[in-house]
């Protein structure tokens, strides 16, 4: 079976999705309508900008999203997903290849997100850091124990953990995580703390924008970062949306439930290779393979 995985912040280069533009008319229609959407280039950005100005939150989710999708919508016949996953933000664009949002209705929604999230950032100083080399109990139990707010907010693989929270709260984290054996606890440069109980502003934001949209039913299942589990019920589908701001990414838990449902294949579609990195940690035997233009014509 085919799953198609979709990247998430991070994912971001300068010179994104031109190849598309300048290879299909069908991209470079929907770029046109990005633009507009959104009432600024971000084409721009993707194709000539700096680093450092596609590293702006509002700017770098609706540019993932857009690289993601528009790429998915390129493969035409050849894309037939049996089952789709999205990490964090790439949940968005996985809800547009499998139907449940319109192309118009995912951007805005991302868009909407990332300014939501870059409020609440500025509400309180926050931060993540990468743990790496411990069990995924040990790194929940040091958090729990850690004074202020710090959680597990991503599960990428197994030993490599993100954590999230306040910034005096993960420095003294990082310090216990050292002590407890890790390989490493690495603070990162982040803007917030994503997927974390500071989020909370910009969950109230988005579950608003997200209830006043109407999705359609999926044409095949989507293994949400809140549960892990496939799910193809569009109301449960909202909830899980929502929830996603404050909750934890369970990127190793989604790609075994995939695995353990039939999915033989993972197709990277978006920016960079990090999902297929991820999976091959998660387990060896599964076949990656990003989606190119190339395999579209």
């Amino acid at each position: 079976m085919k799953a198609y995985i979709f990247p998430g912040q991070g994912a971001q280069f300068s010179g994104m999705g031109l190849d598309l533009y300048e290879n299909s008319p069908e991209a470079q229609h929907l770029f046109e309508d990005a633009n507009e959407i959104l009432g600024f280039n971000i084409t721009d950005i993707m194709f000539e900008g700096t680093a450092e100005a596609l590293k702006e939150t509002k700017v770098t989710q609706p540019a993932i999203f857009l690289h993601s999708v528009i790429l998915a919508k390129t493969l035409g016949e050849k894309f037939k997903p049996d089952m789709v996953a999205g990490h964090s933000l790439g949940e968005f664009s996985a809800l547009v290849a499998n139907g449940a949002l319109t192309f118009e209705d995912g951007l805005r929604l991302v868009s909407q997100r990332a300014i939501a999230m870059q409020k609440a950032c500025e509400i309180q100083p926050s931060t993540m850091a990468a743990v790496l080399g411990l069990e995924d109990a040990l790194v929940e139990k040091i958090c729990a124990d850690t004074e202020g707010i710090v959680v597990a907010a991503n599960y990428n693989c197994p030993g490599q953990l993100v954590i999230s929270g306040e910034i005096d709260a993960i420095n003294k984290a990082c310090e216990n995580m050292k002590e407890a054996g890790a390989r490493r606890a690495l603070v990162l440069p982040v803007g917030g703390a994503f997927h974390s109980p500071m989020m909370e502003p910009a969950r109230e934001e988005l579950a608003a924008a997200i209830e006043n949209t109407t999705f359609g039913k999926p044409n095949c299942p989507i293994y949400q970062n809140v549960t892990a589990n496939a799910v193809i019920n569009e109301a449960e589908i909202k909830a899980n949306l929502i929830s996603q701001l404050t909750a934890p990414v369970r990127w190793t838990q989604s790609v075994e439930q995939m695995i353990k449902d039939g999915a033989t294949l993972f197709t990277e579609v978006g920016p960079g290779k990090v999902l297929q990195g991820l999976v091959k940690k998660i387990n060896r035997a599964a076949e990656t393979t990003s989606a190119t233009i190339e395999s579209a014509s």
